[in-house]
């Protein structure tokens, strides 16, 4: 499955390794279990990648000054040390490289014994498009290249914002492997837009042990908590982390490598969703990193997801994030990122995300991205038998990368057809 977006991160939890989670992935988790509580629908799915946004709006971050940096930092779940925030960005992207060339390396190796695996692919790309001759700084442009490896590209959104936007929507599609579509909407673009700072994301990998397609059969699910239907539901017994909440199961299925792995969690009544958002923490997720190995006969519904554009000004501003936007009037103030006149400063237009997923018996596909768009404005014995979770009522997922804890995606399914 692909997936583009943003990663979860979790404030003064420990990860598996026992070492303080990263401001990173601090911000990650946090900012996305926000988002997940403020845009969510316990009547719909739900899928938002909050390491996308955050490595864009990070990037925006660098260049905010004032009243708009303390705003942003707050809401972002940002520390005061930015020069640490963005290094630990700079090291979880390291992370997530690393981790697709031991993959495939593995996967390498594993052909001499005659097994062929699919490696994992994971690609995180960051990109700037700025006005040509508009003057940003240069120290702003150093940050975001140095520590999000984005390269700086000059575009005419004056005279050819069409063909920017075609441009622009190019460069994410083939990114995302042709996942994301045309994230920026026909018209975004005009001869105000000044900057767009965009993030691609792109997950695909296999089960460390693959479900048999000829265990998936039709199983009853409790759709939006209510009347069960026949959903495609696959079928697994094997050794799984498995860990009892109060109102809650987890389960983590790995991922091919190890470096990342499926987190289910299943509220206890079929109409609990609500509940569990609601109750989540940073700190739940972390602990879901590292949970005891069990044996499990899982019931996983099938599914793929792949919902419109979503805009997240509303949201975000709802959040506390006003100024950025110029709400007031007045005042944005990214004057680290260019030159603040009162007749010529910048805002943020718009914050488009974009995701996509598909999880079946050999792995998951997911991809995500992120544009913000700048205007100038002016320990137990185990049991003798398995555990069996049946995932037949609306749970909460997560991609999550086990060394670090954060967390690429994040959502809920309330039905899987």
């Amino acid at each position: 499955m692909k997936l583009p977006w943003l990663a979860l991160l979790l404030a003064g939890n420990l990860a598996d390794g026992g070492e303080p989670a990263s401001p990173a992935v601090n911000a990650i988790n946090a900012f996305g279990l926000d988002l997940l509580r403020k845009t969510s629908r316990p009547t719909s799915n739900f899928l938002i990648s909050p390491h996308s946004i955050q490595s864009a709006l990070a990037m925006a971050y660098a260049g905010a000054d004032g009243v708009t940096r303390d705003e942003m930092a707050r809401v972002l779940h940002f520390p005061q040390d930015e020069a640490t925030l963005h290094r630990s960005f700079a090291e979880l992207r390291k992370a997530f490289d690393d981790a697709a060339a031991r993959s495939s390396k593995q996967a390498e190796a594993m052909k001499k014994y005659g097994e062929t695996t699919t490696p994992l692919t994971l690609t995180v790309a960051n990109r700037l498009y700025g006005q040509d001759g508009y003057d940003f700084r240069p120290v702003f442009l150093n940050v975001v290249k140095e520590n999000y490896g984005a390269p700086f590209a000059r575009m005419d959104f004056k005279k050819k914002s069409g063909g920017a936007t075609k441009e622009i929507n190019a460069w994410i599609e083939d990114a995302t492997h042709q996942r994301i579509k045309n994230l920026i909407p026909a018209g975004a673009l005009n001869d105000l837009t000044r900057l767009l700072l965009v993030n691609a994301i792109y997950f695909k990998a296999a089960w460390e042990d693959v479900f048999q397609e000829g265990l998936t059969d039709s199983r009853p699910f409790h759709v939006n908590g209510g009347k069960t239907e026949s959903v495609p539901t696959m079928s697994k017994y094997s050794q799984l982390g498995y860990s009892r909440f109060n109102g809650f199961t987890a389960v983590n299925l790995p991922y091919y490598g190890g470096a990342f792995q499926f987190v289910i969690l299943l509220p206890d009544s079929a109409n609990g969703l609500a509940a569990l958002e609601g109750k989540l923490t940073p700190a739940m997720l972390m602990k879901c990193v590292n949970m005891e190995s069990r044996e499990v006969l899982l019931r996983l519904p099938k599914f793929k997801m792949d919902p419109p554009v979503q805009p997240l000004s509303s949201p975000l501003q709802a959040m506390g994030m006003k100024s950025a936007f110029n709400n007031p009037p007045g005042s944005a103030d990214f004057n680290r990122m260019a030159l603040r006149r009162s007749d010529d400063y910048l805002r943020i237009s718009e914050v488009f995300h974009k995701t996509f997923i598909d999880l079946d018996e050999k792995g998951t596909e997911a991809a995500a991205a992120t544009a913000v768009v700048m205007l100038s404005e002016g320990i137990e014995e185990k049991p003798p038998k398995p555990i069996e979770v049946k995932v037949d009522r609306p749970f909460i997922f997560a991609i999550q990368h086990r060394p670090s804890g954060a967390c690429l995606f994040i959502g809920h399914v309330s039905d899987p057809r």
